[in-house]
């Protein structure tokens, strides 16, 4: 009978993979009396996927290892972002120079029933970056400067930072943006298939900033702007002091996420556990094994993020793009360069696993492995898809808003600039050290699972589940 009060029992069952025919089999042969349902949570708003059971559903949610995570920046409209600063400034003023109302407002693309059009006044500040409250068809300056925008896992781009443009700009996070800022990105209401399950990125994030689709959260290392204030609950550090004999910083507990979960071998793992969205982090109890494991996700941040945080020179880390050994990274030999104008910008890229090429046009670089050429985020090659966005052809399946896009999306550089060939090469070397490190993460990973682990329950004293 009905309940009000109570919440539904719901119960989970997957059909066998393989063809659709077995499927409908499956499907004919079902009963709810038969063997293999899985029970759901009874929580009202729980997801209908099982529940976790196992060792998975005693480690403790990511989600609660932070104070605060929000959604990335939703743009809205793909104008506003794009590879290069001379792309959003040309766009800016092909906007603020069209003199004829209609035309101007279908460059702008406001969505039907969005708050944002170019009549439309802002109160909204994006902290660090100028405000204008003018509306933008009355705006006779030049654009705001453009930032460096963290638009994809290992893509960065660049976003005006206007919240005039920008459909959901997120406030905090930009609040909180300093040159000691770190965001973690995860999916939360959908799970990793492959690849790490989480990154990073050391600028403001993009809503689809994991893998370009299904949205995620971002989990800031800091709730200011000073960098002072971290994230991290202050009842985690405390706990985490009290197991391991000795002060636990903010920066440990992040850095340790990235070594247990930035990683193939995380998501293989759990893939099982993951058909429920919602990551879990196996925490160790050993100070050993946590102290080896901050000091190796220090250098995972420092890869995702271009060696732009967890610098330490003294370490092997220094405050530039990271680079391969002598003799292993990709290079450009002589007759490879990539060709600018006058030829008109490249829409091929191609691997030859043979000569270990990676061809983009006309041009190529040499010494890039089958690894960095198939590297993926839970399905999204990651080379592949950087390009795609700096080929000639950049048009986007359309997904959600059917309509064409505006037609500032068009305006981009005839040629391929040496700007292209420097973030490549920055890429393909961060690629090819992360995937150096992905077998001792493994390693430790597993070691981790082996040894003591402080389990979920343990720390709801702390308050922080």
């Amino acid at each position: 009978d009905k309940n009000r009060d109570t919440p539904a029992n719901v119960r989970f069952r997957a059909l066998p993979k393989g063809r659709r025919e077995d499927k409908f089999v499956a499907l004919a042969d079902l009963s709810l009396d038969a063997q293999g349902w899985q029970d759901c949570p009874t929580d009202w708003r729980a997801p209908f996927f099982p529940a976790a059971s196992g060792d998975w559903a005693t480690f403790p949610p990511l989600i609660s290892f932070f104070d605060y995570n929000g959604s990335g920046v939703m743009p809205g409209r793909t104008w506003v972002i794009a590879p290069d600063r001379q792309s959003l400034e040309q766009r800016w003023v092909r906007l603020t120079g069209e003199r004829d109302a209609v035309k101007q407002e279908d460059l702008f693309h406001p969505h039907e029933g969005g708050d944002k059009t170019v009549s439309k006044k802002s109160q909204t500040e994006l902290t660090g970056h100028e405000h204008r409250s003018a509306a933008v068809k009355d705006d006779p300056l030049p654009v705001i400067a453009p930032a460096r925008y963290g638009f994809r896992s290992f893509d960065r781009q660049w976003i005006i930072p206007d919240a005039r443009l920008i459909n959901r700009p997120n406030p905090t996070l930009w609040a909180g943006y300093s040159p000691k800022q770190v965001y973690l990105v995860g999916l939360q209401r959908h799970s990793p298939t492959s690849g790490p399950a989480i990154t990073f990125s050391g600028l403001v994030p993009d809503h689809d900033y994991y893998k370009g689709s299904f949205a995620g959260r971002a989990h800031p290392l800091w709730r200011d702007v000073a960098a002072k204030v971290p994230n991290i609950p202050t009842q985690l550090l405390g706990a985490l002091a009290d197991v391991y004999g000795h002060p636990v910083s903010a920066d440990d507990v992040m850095a340790y996420l990235a070594a247990v979960m930035a990683h193939p071998a995380f998501t293989a793992r759990f893939l099982g556990d993951l058909i429920q969205p919602g990551l879990r982090v196996p925490l160790t109890a050993d100070p050993e094994l946590f102290a080896e494991a901050a000091a190796l996700g220090r250098v995972v941040i420092w890869l995702h993020t271009y060696g732009e945080r967890f610098a330490d020179p003294a370490a092997g880390r220094p405050k530039a793009p990271p680079r391969m050994a002598e003799g292993a990274r990709p290079f450009i030999p002589e007759g490879g360069s990539i060709p600018g104008a006058p030829e008109p910008l490249p829409d091929m890229m191609e691997y030859d696993p043979a000569k270990r090429r990676l061809r983009v046009g006309n041009g190529f670089v040499d010494n890039v492995s089958p690894e960095m050429w198939a590297y993926e985020v839970s399905g999204k090659q990651v080379v592949w898809h950087w390009f795609s966005y700096r080929r000639l052809d950049r048009t986007r399946p359309q997904i959600g808003d059917k309509r064409p896009p505006s037609p500032l999306d068009k305006m981009q550089p005839d040629h391929w600039l040496a700007e292209y060939t420097s973030d490549l090469i920055d890429l393909l070397n961060v690629l090819g050290r992360v995937i150096a490190m992905e077998p001792t993460q493994a390693d430790l990973l597993e070691r981790i699972l082996k040894a003591e682990l402080i389990k979920a329950d343990h720390l709801k004293t702390a308050v922080i589940v």
